[in-house]
């Protein structure tokens, strides 16, 4: 039977993949409204506002490191 310890694991894991997710969709939002305001004026800009509007992505993978050391650590402590 699970414990009060695996529960609160799980809440951790899953607040690490929740805010990474959340701060990602913030960052893309700001990002991608500037990226088509900026291709309305200049449409050489595609490539820069691609790579832009994909970087905050790297969050959400930061945030799913994290949950899994959270549970992967949890058999040690």
């Amino acid at each position: 039977m699970a414990d009060i310890n695996t529960g609160l694991i799980a809440i951790g894991a899953s607040i690490a993949m929740a805010a990474s997710a959340l701060a990602a969709a913030w960052a893309e939002k700001e990002i991608g409204t500037a990226a088509v305001g900026a291709l309305a004026e200049k449409e050489q800009l595609f490539g820069k506002a691609l790579i832009l509007t994909v970087i905050p992505e790297t969050i959400v993978i930061f945030g799913l490191v994290v949950a899994i050391l959270i549970i992967g650590m949890a058999g040690k402590a």
